[in-house]
């Protein structure tokens, strides 16, 4: 339910973060704020466990938007959507590689941001296949406790990694395209380029480090998880 859940909202204009938090207050959503990176930082070590997602402006004082996502990601696979004005592909892209799992461009209307914050948090609850836990060799997933293993240890992966990882194995030993998805996890809404997608499964090879050869790259058409 969205009155569990609760988003840092990361903003250095007052206007802005005065205007989202009304929005999605309104909505039942909880709402902690910080004006710069150093403050969401502190804010975030001191109250991690209460905190679901990070919205986050990229241009902010003391440390940039990148900064605070890459610091997190150091301790933390808390959702991170990005918030930025500037339009260059290459800001996407960079926002992916350091572990970002969405990225809006601004401006955005209040209800569409809702509208976005609602269907990722849809996807994350409803992401997990309900089973036991599936098992290809040294690679096991709890889908119960949304957690992965590769031998004993254990691989932290980010929602959005999480939930390519799972959308490939529901679709076992079949083609899934890139335009397939973005569509299962970021939304018909979602505006970024296919380069996104490879950038997540790129990381999310690295992670399954000697089962990250599970997932095959299918050159023009897509990705094939093949256990």
């Amino acid at each position: 339910m969205l009155q569990d859940k609760t988003i840092l909202l990361v903003d250095d204009e007052p206007k802005i973060r005065i205007l989202l938090r009304d929005f999605l207050e309104k909505e039942g959503f909880q709402i902690m704020e910080a004006s710069d990176g150093r403050q969401a930082l502190e804010l975030f070590h001191s109250r991690m466990k209460e905190i679901d997602l990070l919205l986050l402006d990229v241009m902010i004082p003391e440390y940039d938007g990148w900064t605070v996502c890459r610091e997190i990601r150091k301790i933390s696979q808390v959702p991170v959507i990005m918030l930025t004005a500037r339009a260059e592909d290459f800001d996407e892209v960079h926002g992916f590689e350091i572990g970002a799992d969405d990225y809006i461009k601004k401006p955005v209307k209040p209800t569409v941001l809702v509208a976005r914050l609602k269907a990722f948090f849809r996807r994350q609850d409803n992401g997990s296949l309900k089973e036991k836990p599936l098992e290809f060799g040294e690679l096991v997933i709890d889908t119960g406790c949304h957690q992965v293993k590769v031998g004993k240890e254990e691989v932290s992966l980010s929602p959005t990694e999480y939930s390519i990882l799972i959308t490939l194995v529901q679709n076992s030993r079949q083609i899934v395209s890139r335009e397939q998805l973005i569509r299962q996890v970021w939304g018909y809404d979602y505006y970024g380029g296919l380069r996104t997608v490879d950038t997540h499964i790129n990381r999310l090879r690295i992670k399954l480090k000697s089962r990250g050869d599970a997932i095959a790259t299918i050159r023009g058409f897509g990705y094939k998880f093949e256990g």
